[in-house]
């Protein structure tokens, strides 16, 4: 209470409250408060735009510890679009604003523009074939993906990459993909070329002992999330050794019932031992004495996916250790690379082979982040084929054809709205004139020349050539995005759009007195 302020009473003892710091308490209310919200979402799309398309550009962000990220990726596909179509409907919306029009009517406006869109795209949508034998469709559309981002000198490799892990671990019947079945790992060193798919899971360990063999074939794994040590008093009661034979036989104990528990496993068929926790020295002398290949400290969601993938059972106690809950594979190998002394495990062949990891190389770990986003902007677009297999074309096509059906609906919309879809017309067209800008050409001049066309030869799948391949037919360049995607950017940025029109009135406090 004393915080927010001091309670008084006034004559009649009725109380109330005396807010504090209302002196020092900034406030913007009404277009003023509109106008500073649009400014900073502008502010964030312009920094944006010159990302987007095949020659778009990276960003280098330090934070405040140093470290550099160099990327022009967010999270999933066509988050860049969204962020450039809001910044252009919120530029829109504030001459809007000047000419009196009310924020609510322009966000109405625009809600019936992106109906209008999502409608015309299901039109000129057209069907992919998702075919596990045939995955060329795919490929070339994951390609369209890949080509803005850091890979796009191998991005046809990371494209199949991409598609083979999906296909792998796609349920068909439910059209679904579980991205928890795919693991994609990194390592310095090496080429991005090197990155491969490995049918099988990649922990970042090695053997618990130099000594033991590097490569066990056949492997019966025994999935252990207990304490893998000779027992330990959990008692608060102190254990007295007064005496060296004291001493030693509580060592031979030790080392007994430690030998026990390694024969238990091994009398379930276990050829190797995963355990979640560690074991010391002596154990792992013990074990590689008793020719039982063992690995230490593998983390939890690890242990999970070697589980599932090798049809295993995580073992929480030792004493329900049995033969049914051993998992499968036909190669667990350790391996290392060039002149580091890293080293890996590769768990292959496993019984289950929906379980796949994506093994990343590059020349630092900068390169190798940015594969990874990249990478998981692929896999989100081939996943939404496999929901939805229609696609639209791309290199501002879409948004072109869909800029020509709300100007034509705007005309005959009677009410006030009718001036707010056609400003998300003008807003649509700013894709494909990023496009343009961003590949070296008049970006004003190139649009219009395409927009002409796409009226003239009734053809939505012509947009921008950012390639200079010389022809504007997405549909012969390959240039494919997913009819979800798509929708999703229109409704999204729309749906952002509206939410920052709806605030009207700002309070912050000001600086505090030193």
């Amino acid at each position: 209470m004393a915080s927010m302020g001091t309670l008084a009473f006034d004559e009649y003892g009725r109380p109330f409250l005396i807010i504090k710091d209302q002196d020092r308490k900034s406030r913007l209310m009404g277009l003023e408060a509109l106008k500073s919200h649009i400014m900073a979402a502008k502010a964030v799309a312009n920094t944006m735009r010159t990302s987007l398309g095949p020659n778009g550009l990276d960003k280098m962000m330090v934070d405040k510890d140093g470290d550099v990220t160099v990327t022009n990726d967010e999270i999933g596909d066509g988050t860049t679009g969204v962020v450039v179509l809001a910044g252009a409907l919120l530029e829109e919306a504030e001459q809007l604003l000047d000419r009196g029009i009310h924020p609510i009517r322009i966000a109405d406006g625009y809600e019936q523009a992106a109906r209008v869109a999502i409608v015309h795209l299901d039109k000129i949508s057209d069907s992919v074939l998702v075919d596990i034998k045939d995955t060329e469709p795919l490929i070339q559309t994951a390609k369209t993906t890949l080509g803005s981002k850091v890979v796009n000198s191998c991005h046809r490799q990371m494209a199949e990459i991409a598609v083979n892990a999906v296909l792998t671990v796609a349920d068909m019947e439910r059209r679904d993909v579980d991205f928890e079945l795919i693991k994609v790992e990194g390592k310095v060193g090496g080429r991005l070329e090197d990155t491969k798919l490995i049918k099988g899971v990649i922990v970042d360990k090695d053997f618990s002992h130099p000594q033991m063999p590097k490569k066990v074939e056949d492997a019966k794994i025994a999935i252990l999330t207990c304490p893998f040590e000779p027992p330990k008093p959990k008692t608060k009661h102190k254990l007295d050794v007064t005496s060296v034979e004291d001493y030693k036989a509580l060592q031979k104990y030790e080392k007994e019932k430690f030998e026990e528990m390694i024969q238990q496993i091994k009398e379930t068929g276990a050829n190797l031992a995963i355990c979640q926790w560690g074991f010391d020295d002596e154990a792992n002398h013990l074990l590689l004495q008793n020719n039982l290949p063992a690995v230490r400290w593998v983390g939890g969601p690890e242990i999970e996916l070697i589980a599932i993938a090798t049809g295993g059972r995580i073992v929480p106690r030792f004493s329900e250790l049995t033969a049914e809950k051993l998992g499968f594979a036909g190669l667990v190998q350790e391996i290392s690379f060039g002149t580091t002394k890293d080293k890996m495990l590769v768990i292959e062949q496993c019984k289950n082979s929906r379980a796949v990891t994506i093994f990343i190389r590059g020349g630092n770990k900068m390169i190798i982040e940015e594969a990874k986003r990249s990478l998981h902007d692929a896999l989100c677009v081939i996943r939404n084929l496999i929901r939805d297999n229609r696609v639209v074309y791309g290199g501002g096509a879409a948004e072109i054809s869909c800029a020509l059906a709300v100007s034509q609906e705007a005309d005959k919309c009677p009410t006030l709205e009718q001036y707010a879809m056609r400003a998300f017309a003008d807003a649509l067209e700013v894709i494909p004139m990023a496009l343009s800008e961003n590949s070296g050409m008049n970006p004003i001049q190139t649009m219009t020349e395409v927009r002409a066309r796409q009226v003239k030869e009734m053809n939505p799948a012509l947009g921008i050539d950012c390639l200079h391949k010389g022809t504007n037919d997405m549909k012969q360049q390959h240039v494919i995005e997913t009819l979800i995607g798509k929708k999703q950017q229109i409704s999204l940025a729309t749906q952002m759009v509206r939410m920052i029109l709806k605030i009207d009135d700002i309070r912050k406090p000001g600086e505090s007195e030193e």
